[in-house]
């Protein structure tokens, strides 16, 4: 069978088609980039937010409209989406052939195969590492799912369930398999990863898994993703503090600079108890980079105390920041707050923001000038080998574009020569030099 797959949404839906490519592959069938190639198109949704889910509902009609001139492919949509609206997109969009639910990619194939192509069940349980497609230089590795926090902004609970942690074992041999196929990246992801190993092994489990993968032979880095602020622990802190192999990057989303706000979210820590938390990294890591997410316009949110969130990014000075404006989410504790700011001023505040923290991270790159960095080579062009030290995150952050020899998935060393607000340039020299 040919079969196209499109991932829209966040990185745990890239780790999961990953295996589920690698899967069918395993299994004889062959995955094709165009879909009038294909016999089966499969769409894995996101339905976190308004703007994710119309992008989902969009590739979902356009892959629909192909019928016209291949009647036979089969489109499926698959994941988040179609967990929360499952009957609503049956009956709305009948061109689909198919709908399948949150569900293990093991299962995903199976049901492919077996011509199921609706289906629906509660999220319970995570998947067993089988094969997974060869990444490039980087890889997300999902070590679980779901999330027991209940945002009051989150719909997540509701369509992925309550978090499910994989078992160690597993998740060290798939990153064995990673590093022995040329992978140089690993990124650990999941909707917490705070969260890790509380429902099967009783604790906070992250950094034993740090310290397991610590151990593995080769040559490559370990980027920590989506550490919640409420739980990111001295114990976590201090075991990537001391790590070969874990990066000093500390991705931790906070959403908000306010008090008010914040316990409206439903978040425990206050704006100077996150602000006490970035100084404990800095002072225990002095070259941490940290990177947050800031949301803008949550019920009840005035221009007050959205000059509180300003001056909470002044004070810390993230090195990266992303921001959206809050989306309402059925289901969720802030649907029926009310008092939501107008859209407009929510945009012009959100770009405010954005501005506010370019000149921030471009301040903090000018650090970098006449500095030398590792970097991971990862694609190439007529003037720049194209890459990223430890201090960049792949899809989200800027990229380090460099003069001289190299080629994708090798290191080089680079004299930075130039910093903007989010990249750098430099030139190769001889580590000798």
């Amino acid at each position: 069978m040919k079969i196209g797959v499109l991932t829209l949404g966040c990185p745990k839906n890239l780790a999961d088609m990953a295996n589920f490519k690698g899967i069918l592959k395993k299994r004889g069938h062959r995955i094709v980039d165009n879909a009038l190639d294909a016999d089966v198109m499969i769409i894995d949704t996101c339905g976190f937010i308004e703007e994710a889910k119309k992008e989902s509902i969009e590739e979902i009609l356009g892959f629909c409209s192909l019928k016209e001139d291949k009647p036979s492919l089969r489109v499926i949509a698959v994941g988040c989406l179609v967990q929360r609206y499952f009957n609503e997109l049956k009956e709305e969009i009948p061109e689909l052939d198919g709908l399948v639910g949150v569900t293990s990619p093991k299962k995903l194939a199976d049901l492919i195969e077996n011509g199921t192509f609706f289906y629906l069940d509660e999220p319970d349980g995570v998947y067993s590492f089988e094969v997974r497609e060869k990444s490039e230089t980087y890889a997300y590795v999902k070590i679980g799912d779901g999330c027991d926090r209940n945002c009051a902004f989150c719909s997540i609970p509701a369509f992925k369930g309550r978090s499910r942690s994989r078992k160690l074992e597993d998740i060290i041999t798939e990153i064995k398999g990673l590093i022995s196929n040329g992978t140089k990246e690993i990124i650990l992801v999941s909707q917490d990863t705070t969260q890790y190993g509380i429902d099967l092994y009783n604790k906070q489990t992250l950094p034993e898994l740090l310290k397991h993968i610590d151990k593995l032979e080769g040559e490559f880095w370990v980027r920590v993703m989506y550490l919640h602020p409420d739980h990111l622990t001295a114990d976590i802190i201090d075991t990537m503090a001391v790590s070969r192999k874990v990066v000093k990057y500390f991705d931790v989303p906070v959403q908000s600079g306010s008090n008010a706000i914040l316990q409206s979210m439903g978040r425990w820590r206050k704006r100077e108890e996150l602000i006490q938390l970035f100084q404990e990294i800095r002072n225990r890591i002095p070259e941490a980079v940290l990177r947050t997410t800031i949301m803008v316009g949550f019920p009840g949110e005035t221009q007050d105390s959205f000059a509180e969130t300003l001056e909470f990014v002044r004070q810390v000075r993230f090195n990266k920041l992303g921001g959206f404006v809050y989306s309402p989410e059925e289901g969720t504790k802030a649907y029926n707050m009310g008092l939501t700011m107008d859209k407009e001023v929510a945009f012009k505040l959100l770009e405010q923001l954005l501005e506010e923290q370019e000149q921030i991270s471009y301040e903090l790159n000018r650090k970098f000038l006449n500095k030398r960095l590792k970097v991971l080579v990862e694609e190439m062009n007529e003037e720049f080998l194209v890459g990223r030290s430890w201090h960049f995150s792949p899809e989200i952050d800027g990229n380090i574009f460099v003069k001289g020899r190299g080629k994708p998935g090798e290191y080089v060393e680079a004299l930075i020569t130039e910093a903007y607000e989010n990249d750098l340039e430099g030139v190769v020299v001889d580590e000798h030099t």
